[in-house]
């Protein structure tokens, strides 16, 4: 596992940390890059439930431009949680904590949220709804693509996209960001 030279220094140094961590399940480049691009529209705080060794976390750094937004980030497994802490040890704008994703509901609304489609994400959006202002962005990552409706993954409906393409409290779209990978971005009403 080798990131190419031209990403940002951040998520560089976050490559490097996942690979001596042996973790291999990160967020891809091409959502990283879709992740920068929506970090530098955002102020206030954004979160990541789920941080692994900080490879989606630092995308969403590298987008930042000023000081005027923070990114709060929650892993379950301490050892991960201390492998992405290394990679923003200095930087005052990113907090990673060891911890479950529900100690950060108390730290919204997020202009943000960045949410694997494993927990919480599978909880659905009303697990997450109210964490998120209005005109904030949910990014829910890891979906795999499909060309019809309903969205169908694994032979079965997939309720989950479902519901995120679907739910009045959000505006949302499914977006390839490769060819085998894609993601839901919902806006709150």
């Amino acid at each position: 596992m080798s990131a190419p030279p031209d990403l940002p220094a951040v998520v560089q140094r976050a490559f490097d940390v996942s690979r001596r961590a042996g973790y291999v399940s990160f967020c891809r480049n091409e959502t990283g890059r879709l992740l920068a691009m929506l970090a530098a529209t955002r102020t206030g705080t954004m979160a990541e439930f789920g941080t692994g060794c900080g490879v989606g976390t630092a995308w969403l750094r590298s987008g930042v431009r000023d000081g005027r937004a923070r990114i709060l980030t929650a892993e379950l497994d301490p050892r991960l949680a201390q492998a992405a802490g290394e990679i923003f040890v200095d930087d005052p704008l990113v907090e990673v904590r060891a911890a479950d994703w529900s100690t950060l509901l108390d730290e919204g609304p997020f202009s943000l949220l960045f949410l694997d489609s494993g927990e919480p994400g599978a909880a659905g959006v009303d697990a997450v709804a109210d964490l998120v202002e209005p005109g904030g962005l949910v990014v829910l990552d890891d979906v795999a693509p499909c060309e019809m409706w309903p969205p169908i993954t694994g032979g079965r409906v997939d309720t989950l996209r479902e519901r995120w393409l679907t739910d009045e409290r959000f505006t949302a779209v499914d977006v390839m960001v490769a060819g085998d990978a894609g993601v839901v971005i919902a806006t709150r009403r």
